[in-house]
């Protein structure tokens, strides 16, 4: 099957009514223009996620403010499309931030990012999109949609590969896909091009720090953000034999390979750093050891969805576990009840439940699934 690259769905006879969703930096401000500029019909829209939208940056971190509406809006003048601010707070509410506080609750690692573009971007706002007669909604995203002959797409990384987002959208599926652009994936540019080409199209944002860290979190204090929903609540710290080592003040304040901050007074026996091997919500108390301890030979991921048709049996691919994180070789295969069981070819550290495995086939995104239940090797003695 021959294909051709497209940042954009098929070429229509008439120009695509496109919907740029504007975040007020300066990824999806040069998206939009590049939309425009090829002719499309743009309607910048900026996403208002927060019924208290002041509270939600501090600096250069998160997104959201009225202050990125603010420049949105600007940047939509500049490029000279209408522009509207729409109201999806209370659908971010429930299906982001309340799943976030849940998924800790559990004892599990969830991506916030992830689930936005799931829930929020591609799902929320493509369906309003849709019914308002938009073609196709654009995000400053750097991926690639790639049109095959039988008219069928695939997603697939950006060309450069430092700035490749696909691991976010690895929720997308085929409908999803149809209606989605992404100016920015089939450029190979630095982030300081990016920039310069602001600068070039006038764009007040060319200068913007870039947005980091959780959203919803303005402080960065991810922590107290989660005793502030959840309560605190005093628990034992243990090694691997259930000795107690030290309390804490809630096991949803840690993560499956954390090393710092865990303030256990008693040293390791061989006096080398302990981890967070285990989270137990249920007893609250979270279980701690050797590095060592952390290597991840399978999983199982529940909930998979496919940027194409699900693939049938066994195959061998490349996975990602964290949105920065690198590539490992593994076989996966789908199971009659729905699960997916994925073996690496070498063990591999951090892996928690809750967090996404994203499967690559070369360049292609497969799809995604997430994390159930982890197998580790045998801990060195």
């Amino acid at each position: 099957m021959t294909s051709q690259i497209s940042s954009a769905p098929p070429r229509a006879p008439r120009p695509l009514r496109v919907l740029a969703a504007m975040s007020g930096g300066v990824d999806s401000a040069v998206a939009a223009a590049r939309a425009a500029e090829a002719g499309h019909d743009v309607t910048g829209v900026h996403l208002a996620l927060s019924a208290n939208p002041q509270s939600f940056r501090t600096g250069a971190r998160g997104c959201c403010t009225i202050e990125d509406s603010r420049d949105a809006r600007r940047a939509a003048d500049v490029i000279g499309i209408p522009f509207y601010v729409w109201d999806l707070a209370e659908r971010f509410r429930e299906d982001v931030v309340e799943d976030f506080v849940a998924e800790y609750e559990a004892g599990r690692t969830p991506n916030p990012c992830l689930r936005c573009n799931e829930k929020i971007k591609f799902a929320a706002l493509l369906d309003k999109a849709l019914a308002l007669g938009f073609d196709a909604v654009c995000t400053g995203h750097y991926a690639q949609v790639i049109l095959n002959e039988d008219g069928t797409r695939e997603l697939h990384r950006a060309s450069d590969m430092a700035k490749d987002q696909s691991y976010v959208l690895g929720v997308l599926d085929d409908r999803q896909l149809a209606h989605a652009m992404f100016p920015l994936g089939d450029t190979v540019t630095t982030k300081d091009e990016i920039r310069a080409e602001a600068e070039r199209r006038g764009l007040a944002v060319a200068k913007k720090p870039d947005s980091h860290d959780i959203c919803f979190i303005a402080d960065g204090d991810t922590q107290g953000f989660l005793a502030s929903r959840l309560g605190k609540a005093e628990g034992d710290i243990v090694d691997e034999s259930g000795a107690v080592l030290g309390t804490h003040e809630g096991a949803f304040g840690f993560t499956i390979g954390q090393r710092k901050g865990l303030r256990i007074g008693t040293p390791a026996p061989d006096g080398k750093p302990r981890y967070v091997l285990d989270i137990s919500p249920v007893n609250n108390t979270v279980t701690v050891g050797p590095a060592a301890a952390l290597d991840v030979t399978a999983l199982t991921a529940v909930k998979p969805r496919w940027c194409g048709a699900a693939p049938s049996g066994a195959g061998t691919y490349t996975a990602q576990l964290r949105a920065h994180g690198d590539e490992t070789p593994v076989t996966a295969e789908l199971t009659s009840d729905g699960e997916l069981r994925v073996s690496f070819t070498e063990p591999v550290r951090g892996v928690a439940p809750g967090q996404a495995i994203v499967l690559y086939d070369g360049t292609r995104v497969v799809g995604s699934a997430t994390i159930a239940t982890t197998h580790r090797a045998a801990a060195a003695v």
